[in-house]
């Protein structure tokens, strides 16, 4: 008799524990995909707010200013990367027939689409606007400028600053809402 329920105490125990680890992997999910959403965020939303002042500047000025994001929003650009991979593993953690699911699934595609609009929109202005630049051998295999053959211009051969600067400012005004979209979702997610 004593010896059944030790053996039931000890299974409840290791139930819980099973439970416990669970938990708290899934909590450590939680808050390591809420801080990658919030940096991707925090850098759409610096350009943002840049914009204003910034469609005041003439072109020597705002061809200087562009290159003061590099390195350090291209270094900050890896929690974007791993901010899709995140919400991915979380959306695919949550049970499927749960509202959160679906708060999750709309998180991800927020997340998702702002970075295809940093790669098809962004990145090839960034190529342009880093064409002149001394890079180190990271910064030009990301930047892509020495290939030979590519038409340094994003925008269909123009090399009119004010159009490209027009785009890849849009593009970070795209890029901030769908990252706000992405962290308020995922905050209803978590929460639920």
């Amino acid at each position: 008799m004593f010896q059944g329920i030790f053996l039931k105490r000890l299974q409840c125990v290791r139930q819980f524990s099973d439970a416990s680890k669970s938990e708290a992997l899934m909590l450590a999910l939680e808050v390591i995909t809420m801080l990658l959403v919030a940096v991707a965020m925090s850098m759409a939303l610096a350009h943002a707010l840049e914009f204003p002042g910034k469609l005041r500047l003439d072109r020597q000025t705002y061809m200087a200013v562009q290159t003061i994001y590099y390195p350090g929003f291209t270094i900050g650009g890896v929690g974007e990367g791993l901010a899709v991979i995140a919400t991915l593993a979380l959306m695919l953690a949550v049970r499927h027939d749960s509202v959160a699911f679906w708060w999750c699934f709309s998180a991800f595609v927020a997340v998702f689409v702002m970075h295809l609009v940093f790669w098809f929109v962004t990145q090839p202005t960034n190529r342009y606007w880093m064409k002149n630049m001394n890079l180190n051998k990271a910064g030009t295999a990301f930047f892509n400028v020495e290939r030979e053959g590519r038409v340094d211009s994003p925008a269909g051969g123009t090399t009119d600053w004010q159009k490209l600067r027009d785009r890849w400012e849009y593009s970070h005004l795209a890029r901030a809402a769908l990252s706000v979209i992405a962290l308020i979702t995922l905050t209803v997610a978590v929460a639920r």
